[in-house]
């Protein structure tokens, strides 16, 4: 046996040692990674305002502290006062249940010409097996809600913690990035931080955009319907369709639809169908065009970075893909070397001036050739 074999046999079970132990770590840490990276892109977007307060004077931790803390009031605010609608209009919907539930078998008994009771219906709900094992299973999955409210939390706070940390200490942060590098790569990395910052800006400026344009598109509407809480409500829609992906559109319109089913249950139905026509026209025609005005990016590539975000990480790749991929773009864009275009027809997308299409030309070459054509009729000659 050569000499070399053993110490070789050695090495790669060492490698493939390290392998399974740096693969097992990374799919342990998969779930504070991806809270750093959302911590981060968090931090991207209070830059500005943190940056804007340290150069007046105000320190950057005490800086980034009031901007949290004016994010965490208005957000608390708002869940507070969403609440109490809620729970009132909870308790107006138990209220008047019974009165649905007459009409309803009333309408029932009248096409059908059957003769259910209330009585009878609610008897055999109460009796039913459906009911006590949704009773039991919801009794059991309680401690489970529990503990995901409870990670919940915990991962809000982690990322809080995190983000607050790489606002404060942003300029720390890069002095170290940068102190690992040489003097050429610590421009291009600067460069690359000041890009993800605009870029990152430009996004949630558009976001908000379209929250405006949503929140007052459902306001018009819930006002015309008359449904109650109005204004809270097209916030409502505003926000949680925007800021939270994927799933924000369907938590976004259950709450409307919930409320204006309490006034009238075909108000439920036009809200439904009001919000499936605005999501695709805000999917279609507005996110793209003001998307690619913010962000500087085709519209496709929006679309496409979105799903392939969504793809790779789940509704965090959703939310933080458009960024990165413009971020990316405006990095790599000054690397990529350009030419003048040659003014070919093929480029410019039209034949130019006397230009046309081959069956046009071919058409007029051969309507020309034509015997007498062109020339003026008997009764047409004169002066005009």
């Amino acid at each position: 046996m050569p000499r070399w074999l053993p110490r070789a046999m050695v090495l790669a079970l060492a490698l493939y040692a390290v392998f399974q132990l740096g693969s097992w770590a990374f799919h342990q840490l998969i779930g504070l990674l991806i809270n750093v990276l959302i911590a981060f892109f968090l931090a991207l977007a209070v830059e500005p305002a943190v940056s804007w307060m340290a150069a007046r004077g105000v320190r950057r931790g005490l800086g980034t502290f009031f901007v949290f803390l004016g994010v965490l009031i208005a957000a608390a605010g708002f869940v507070t006062l969403l609440g109490s609608m809620l729970a009132g209009q909870i308790v107006k919907i138990v209220e008047d249940f019974p009165d649905y539930l007459d009409s309803v078998i009333n309408w029932i008994n009248t096409h059908f010409h059957t003769e259910l009771r209330r009585v009878d219906i609610q008897e055999g709900l109460l009796r039913s097996d459906w009911l006590r094992n949704y009773v039991q299973n919801s009794a059991t999955g309680v401690l489970d809600v529990s503990a995901q409210v409870l990670g919940g939390l915990f991962q809000l706070l982690t990322i809080g913690l995190f983000s607050f940390y790489f606002a404060a200490d942003g300029p720390r942060l890069r002095r170290t990035v940068c102190s690992l590098l040489p003097p050429a790569r610590q421009a291009e990395v600067l460069r690359a931080w000041e890009i993800a910052v605009n870029k990152t800006g430009g996004y949630l400026y558009s976001r908000g955009l379209m929250a405006l344009a949503s929140g007052l598109a459902h306001y018009v509407l819930l006002e015309f319907l008359e449904v109650p809480y109005a204004p809270v409500l097209a916030v409502w829609v505003g926000l949680v369709s925007q800021f939270i992906p994927t799933i924000g559109t369907y938590l976004a319109g259950a709450l409307p639809m919930l409320i204006a089913f309490t006034v009238d249950p075909w108000y439920a139905l036009w809200v439904l169908i009001f919000v499936v026509i605005y999501q695709q026209f805000e999917n279609y025609v507005l996110q793209p065009k003001l998307t690619s005005k913010t962000v500087d990016i085709h519209p496709a590539v929006a679309f496409g970075s979105v799903v392939a975000g969504t793809a790779l990480l789940g509704a965090v790749g959703a939310l933080i893909a458009i960024p990165a991929v413009a971020t990316l773009q405006a990095f790599l864009g000054a690397y990529v070397r350009r030419y003048d275009v040659t003014d070919d027809p093929r480029v410019l997308g039209h034949r130019g001036p006397g230009g046309g299409s081959g069956v046009l030309m071919r058409v007029r070459h051969r309507w020309v050739r034509r015997p007498g054509a062109g020339r003026p009729r008997g009764g047409d000659t004169g002066a005009s």
